[in-house]
C-alpha cells in the first residue's frame, strides 16, 4: 500500500515533530522570527544612542552605563549555544516563546527602572531571553522549510533583520529626542505580543529527536562566571583603590580559572556547548580568530562613538543614531558582491584586504577633534570602515560554514556568532579601561593649568567618573572634560587599528588560497 507523501512539517524527518502543514508554511514563520530577532538585534545597538540621556536621568557613572550594555551582552554571549541546545531537546517553538516572553518582561522592567541597578539586572534578563530566541529563530526556519526553500527563507530573514538593525538606532534616537529613553524598551512590548500570537497560531513545534538528552549546564555556568568575572574586573579596575583592586584581581584570576575549567568540561562532556574538535580545523580556527580581532574593535567603537557624538559633539540623538547608517547600509548592499569574491579569488585575499581597509577606516576616526561638519569629520571614517567590514563578512561566513561537513553546519555558525559577541563584550570592558586612563591623564594636565577655586575643583573631581557626561556649569572646565574624552577615545581608536591590522594576518591560517573551482581544475 502506498503511503501519502507528507510535507516537511508533517514528517518526523531530521528530528522534526509531526504537525499540520499549513501551520508552519507561508510567511507567518518568517514574520514571527524576523520580528523577534529584530528586537534582540536592535536592543544590542539602539541602547548605545540612549546612554547619554539615560546617564543624565539616572545620575549614572561611566562604569554604570558600561554595565547597561555589558549585562545584556554577557548573558547573550554565554548562553547563546545553550539556548540552541535547549530548543533542539525540549522544542524549538516552546524555547523561542520562552525567550520572547523573558525579553518582554525584561523590556518592561528596563522601561520602569528608576535607578541604575534594576536597569542593569533587567538588561541581563533581556540577554537571557535573546539567548533563547535568536538561535530559535533560525532553527524554526530550518525546520519549517524544505531544503530547496530554506536558503531563500534564511536570506529573507537576514535581509529584513539587517534593515531593522539599520533603522533601529535612528528610531531609538528619535524616541529619546522626542519622548523618553524608556520608550526604546517599551516599544518591544507590542512586538513581543504579536510574535507570541503568531507563533501560537501558525508556527509548528519541532525538536531534534536525536539530540543528546543531557545539557551542558556546568559549561554554561563556568562560561558565564568566567566572562562575567573578567568583565567586572576590567570595568571596575580603573577606579578601585589598592584594597578593592586586590579583590578585583583575585576575582579576575578566578574568572580565568573558570574559563580554563570550561575548556576541560567541554573536552569531556558527552554533549558539549562547544566541541573543541572543531578547532583542529585551521580554517575554523583562523576565521574565528579573525572574527574576534575584527568584531572586538567594531563593538568598542559602536559603544563609545555615540557617546562622543552626543556628549562632546552635541549631536541630537536622532542624528547620532543615523551617523553609523552608511556603515550598515554598505554591509547590507555589498555583502552579495563580496560573497562572489570567494568564488573568484578564494577566502584568504578578500579577508586580508577587508581587514586592511577596516583598519584604515578605524584610523580615520583619529582625525576629528571637537566640532566640525559630520561629512568632513566622521563620514569618511564610517564609509571606509563599512567597506572594509562589507568585504570581510561574506568570505568570513563562507569560510566558517565550509570548515566542517554540511551536516554539522549549524554548530560552527553558532560558535562564530558567540565569538563575535564575546569579542564585543570584552572590547567594551578593555576599551573602557583604556579610555578612562587616557581621559584622566589628559584631564589632570588640563586642570593643573587652571586657576580653580577649591569648590570648582571639588565639583570637577566629583563628576570625573561620568567622563564626558559630567554635569558642569563652568564652560572652561566642561571643555577640558570634552578634550579629555576625545583624547581617551583616540587611545581606543589606536587599539582598534592595531587589532584590525592583526586580523589581516589571521587569514594566513586558512589553508585554501585558491577558489574551489580553480583547485579542482
Amino acid at each position: 500500500m502506498l503511503l501519502p507523501i507528507k510535507s516537511p512539517c508533517e514528517q518526523s524527518v531530521a528530528g522534526v515533530a509531526p504537525g499540520p502543514a499549513e501551520s508552519c508554511k507561508g510567511p507567518w514563520v518568517l514574520i514571527a522570527t524576523i520580528l523577534a530577532s529584530s528586537m534582540a538585534f536592535i536592543d544590542g545597538t539602539v541602547v548605545n544612542v540612549a546612554l547619554p540621556a539615560l546617564q543624565t536621568a539616572l545620575h549614572a557613572s561611566a562604569t554604570d552605563i558600561q554595565w547597561v550594555v555589558e549585562s545584556y551582552a554577557l548573558l547573550l554571549a554565554s548562553l547563546l549555544l545553550l539556548g540552541g541546545s535547549i530548543g533542539d531537546l525540549y522544542g524549538r517553538r516552546k524555547t523561542f516563546l520562552c525567550g520572547v516572553l523573558l525579553f518582554a518582561i525584561g523590556s518592561s522592567w528596563c522601561g520602569l527602572s528608576s535607578s541604575i541597578t534594576p536597569l542593569i539586572i533587567a538588561r541581563g534578563l533581556q540577554g537571557i531571553g535573546a539567548a533563547f530566541l535568536v538561535p530559535g529563530s533560525l532553527a524554526i526556519i530550518s525546520a519549517s522549510y524544505t531544503e530547496n526553500e530554506r536558503g531563500r527563507a534564511i536570506g529573507t530573514w537576514s535581509g529584513f533583520t539587517a534593515i531593522t538593525a539599520a533603522i533601529g538606532p535612528v528610531l531609538g534616537g528619535w524616541l529619546v529626542e522626542n519622548s523618553s529613553w524608556r520608550w526604546i524598551f517599551f516599544i518591544n512590548l507590542p512586538i513581543a505580543i504579536l510574535v507570541i500570537l503568531i507563533s501560537l497560531w501558525r508556527v509548528q513545534e519541532s525538536r531534534n529527536e536525536e539530540a543528546h538528552k543531557s545539557l551542558d549546564w556546568l559549561g554554561a555556568a563556568l562560561a558565564t562566571f568566567g566572562l562575567g568575572a573578567i568583565t567586572y574586573t576590567l570595568i571596575n579596575g580603573s577606579g578601585a583603590t589598592s584594597g578593592p583592586k586586590t579583590v578585583l584581581w583575585v576575582l579576575g584570576a578566578a574568572g580565568l580559572g573558570a574559563l580554563l575549567g570550561f575548556l576541560v568540561v567541554e573536552s569531556r562532556s558527552p554533549a558539549p556547548m562547544v566541541s573543541l574538535q572543531l578547532f583542529r580545523s585551521r580554517d575554523f580556527s583562523g576565521s574565528n580568530l579573525l572574527t574576534f580581532l575584527l568584531y572586538a574593535p567594531l563593538g568598542g567603537i559602536l559603544f563609545f562613538f555615540p557617546l562622543d557624538l552626543i556628549q562632546v559633539q552635541h549631536y541630537p540623538a536622532t542624528r547620532a543614531g543615523a551617523a553609523l547608517l552608511p556603515l550598515i547600509l554598505l554591509v547590507f548592499l555589498l555583502s552579495r558582491w563580496s560573497g562572489g569574491l570567494v568564488a573568484r579569488y578564494g577566502a584568504r585575499l578578500p579577508l586580508t584586504v577587508g581587514s586592511l581597509v577596516a583598519a584604515s577606516g578605524f584610523a580615520l576616526f583619529l582625525r576629528p577633534g571637537i566640532g566640525g561638519s559630520y561629512w568632513i569629520t566622521y563620514f569618511p571614517a564610517v564609509v571606509v570602515l563599512g567597506i572594509g567590514v562589507a568585504i570581510s563578512v561574506a568570505p568570513l561566513t563562507t569560510t566558517v560554514m565550509e570548515s566542517v561537513p554540511v551536516t554539522e553546519a549549524g554548530v560552527p555558525s553558532g560558535v562564530n556568532n558567540a565569538v563575535s559577541r564575546i569579542a564585543s563584550l570584552l572590547a567594551v570592558a578593555v576599551f573602557g579601561l583604556a579610555l578612562s586612563a587616557g581621559f584622566n591623564r589628559t584631564l589632570d594636565r588640563s586642570l593643573s593649568r587652571m586657576q580653580l577655586s577649591s569648590s570648582a575643583r571639588q565639583n570637577a573631581e566629583m563628576e570625573r567618573t561620568k567622563l564626558a557626561g559630567a554635569q558642569i556649569g563652568e564652560p572652561l572646565i566642561k571643555h577640558a572634560f570634552d578634550e579629555a574624552f576625545v583624547s581617551g577615545f583616540r587611545d581606543v581608536v589606536w587599539i582598534s587599528v592595531g587589532m584590525a591590522l592583526l586580523s589581516a594576518l589571521s587569514p594566513q591560517m586558512i589553508q585554501s588560497k585558491m577558489p574551489i573551482a580553480r583547485v579542482r581544475k
